[in-house]
């Protein structure tokens, strides 16, 4: 159990610490709870630039909830500690 509330930890601190990763999360909770997730999920699935796997695991994350909510609140809470 340890093993994976620390791999959360560090994959909530390696989010929070790239703009352009950190933009694309809060963008993604923003649109989640506003139930406006379908028409960024169609983009992602258009755009020629991202692999597969990367459209894949991207789909997959902007439908978790729990996880955007998690990097939301992660986000806002250390960064109020800079």
């Amino acid at each position: 159990m340890d093993g994976l509330w620390l791999q959360d930890i560090e994959s909530l601190e390696a989010i929070s610490q790239d703009e352009d990763t950190r933009k694309l999360f809060l963008r993604m909770a923003y649109l989640s709870q506003n139930g406006r997730l379908q028409p960024f999920l169609r983009e992602l699935k258009d755009d020629c630039d991202l692999d597969d796997h990367t459209k894949e695991t991207l789909a997959e994350l902007a439908c978790d909830e729990s996880f955007l909510h998690a990097v939301e609140d992660y986000v806002h809470r250390t960064r109020a500690l800079h």
